[in-house]
């Protein structure tokens, strides 16, 4: 497929509120200004997630504003178990209070109370993150600071549109790769992050969806070739003619993907239901649901064939919240790819066990 590449500075929104320029960047090009949304102020989201990752265990870091909600998260994760958990306080109709900056390149980030404390310090060439929480799971408290390096590297920045909405869009920004040093304490459990071996990704956001979508994103980051190497990939999410999000980073230099589909397994489950009144006995009949089967083997393809994984999953970080007109399905699924990617030159990227998460998530909000 045809992308189209932004590649001159200008405002995000025109005069309407609507993208000015729908395509894909290899950085924040594009300028971010809140009070240009024409949308309700309801329905702005802007959020900044990093995850940190090594062989062994990861943590996920939140800080959202959702405008009618605001939510912060904590997510410590074992592979060596596998073991899960999130924690996520929310707090209604924050409208923008958590002041989160219009740009990734600058500006400090904190959130909190009394109980915990997430914050997210800014120093151009490195980013120090920093967190506790005192009643994280099972009466137990967390704390962790994590280094993180940001080099001068390549991004990926989509810029998307919703044909259902004029003024609903997409603006995010990943990170990959970033070199990551630093120490987690859970409990009387210690997670040290080494240098060399630990990396994280930022996952940066700012629009107005609409109400109701799935998104497939994944994402992974470690050395290869002896040099940073990792990718974003994913889908489903707006109106994406114009460009894909997805795309490779070696050595710090993006290479643009086609499409990129998630071959999720399915299973069918069973159910019996019964028939009949007032007594009589009924009619059982089976009936098939076919539905995901997350913790069984995936495959990853791509219709220009740059992009071809097996991936085993080792956790789903799962999370359902159903309150009717609010509802969150999420599975973010770590496990290690095995396969090929395909770089702009032509030369072949091989990876075995490499780790690295995969997720589907249907929201209505």
């Amino acid at each position: 497929m045809k992308q189209h590449e932004i590649v001159n500075r200008g405002s995000l929104l025109d005069g309407k509120g609507s993208l000015r320029e729908p395509g894909f960047a290899r950085s924040l090009i594009l300028d971010y200004d809140r009070s240009a949304i024409k949308a309700g102020k309801l329905r702005i989201k802007e959020w900044d997630y990093y995850l940190v990752t090594c062989h062994k265990f990861a943590i996920a870091l939140t800080i959202a504003d959702n405008s009618y909600m605001g939510l912060d998260s904590i997510s410590l994760l074992d592979f060596t178990v596998p073991w899960e958990h999130t924690n996520s306080p929310m707090a209604p109709f924050t409208l923008g209070r958590k002041c989160l900056p219009p740009s990734s390149k600058e500006g400090n980030v904190a959130s909190g109370n009394k109980k915990y404390h997430i914050s997210y310090e800014n120093h151009g060439s490195y980013r120090i993150l920093e967190f506790h929480m005192d009643n994280f799971c099972d009466g137990k408290p967390i704390e962790g600071k994590i280094h993180l390096e940001c080099p001068d590297m390549d991004s990926m920045v989509i810029a998307t549109p919703f044909k259902e909405d004029s003024k609903a869009f997409y603006y995010n920004q990943k990170i990959n790769c970033m070199p990551a040093r630093g120490t987690v304490r859970f409990g009387d459990k210690l997670y040290e992050f080494k240098e060399g071996e630990s990396f994280g990704v930022l996952d940066w956001g700012r629009g107005v969806w609409t109400y109701k979508n799935t998104w497939y994103w994944g994402s992974a980051s470690g050395i290869a070739d002896g040099v940073p190497f990792g990718w974003n990939i994913g889908y489903g999410f707006g109106d994406t003619s114009d460009a894909t999000e997805n795309m490779l980073f070696y050595d710090n230099k993006a290479h643009k993907l086609g499409n990129v589909t998630f071959n999720i397994p399915m299973k069918n489950r069973k159910y019996i239901t019964r028939g009949g009144c007032c007594g009589a006995s009924g009619i059982e009949a089976e009936t098939v649901d076919p539905t995901e089967d997350y913790m069984s083997p995936w495959t990853f393809t791509s219709d220009d064939g740059r992009f071809e994984m097996d991936f085993v999953p080792i956790i789903d970080r799962a999370s359902c919240t159903d309150v009717k007109l609010i509802c969150s399905d999420q599975h973010q699924v770590f496990g290690k790819y095995t396969g090929r990617a395909i770089l702009d030159d032509g030369k072949i990227i091989e990876v075995r066990d490499f780790l690295g998460f995969a997720e589907k998530v249907f929201n209505k909000w």
